[in-house]
């Protein structure tokens, strides 16, 4: 597989993704265009992996990584609960650009929650990555494709610049959005605008606003 690959993100060539989930399940990690910026893929539930993505990114290990899931049954297995707020916003804002916050399942590796206990978890209305989560077969990772404390990309072109040696393959997309998912913890009574990105607070506001 070479290192940088053309690939249309709306209607991805079936070889190729077949192609990256093998390099996923075999512990590689391949950046990747979501509905946000390019992004990490890879196992988050092994362990050395987790720790290469850290090493990767030069990214402090007190900061949990963002899970991706292509469809709604893999949600329980990777959090705690799914308050009945999470429930309401889950139908109104996923597939899309919104990250919620839950209180990660014991199962998940620690340093994958960076020992907070919670994961930020997408389904992402993206083709591409549903798509090559479903080839996988489990969840996949996506933190941002950037060294730590960097932009994000938005281009198979700004990754490879910045992390082209330490990935094992690049799947070019064209352009991502040049907006960050917005993300918003769930894990308390009343939840918590972390970051306002694609989905705006105005969106948001009948889900959040205070009693």
């Amino acid at each position: 597989m070479k290192k940088v690959i053309p690939i249309d993100p709306d209607d991805p060539d079936s070889s190729l993704l077949s192609d990256a989930a093998a390099l996923i399940r075999k512990g590689g990690v391949v950046a990747i265009p979501t509905d946000t910026f390019y992004g990490l893929a890879a196992n988050p539930f092994d362990s050395q992996v987790v720790s290469r993505l850290f090493d990767i990114k030069g990214r402090d290990a007190s900061k949990p990584i963002l899970l991706l899931i292509s469809r709604l049954e893999m949600l329980p297995s990777l959090v705690e609960e799914i308050s009945p707020l999470a429930e309401k916003v889950m139908a109104r804002f996923w597939p899309g650009p919104l990250t919620l916050i839950f209180k990660a399942s014991k199962r998940l590796p620690d340093l994958l929650t960076g020992g907070t206990g919670t994961i930020g978890i997408r389904f992402p209305k993206a083709v591409l990555p549903v798509h090559l989560i479903d080839r996988v077969g489990f969840p996949i990772t996506a933190t941002s494709a950037n060294r730590s404390g960097e932009p994000s990309p938005a281009s198979a072109q700004e990754v490879a610049r910045a992390l082209g040696a330490s990935l094992d393959g690049i799947l070019d997309g064209g352009p991502c959005s040049t907006l960050p998912s917005t993300v918003l913890d769930v894990t308390t009574s009343e939840p918590n605008l972390l970051r306002e990105g694609r989905v705006s607070a105005e969106e948001l506001a009948p889900f959040i606003a205070k009693e």
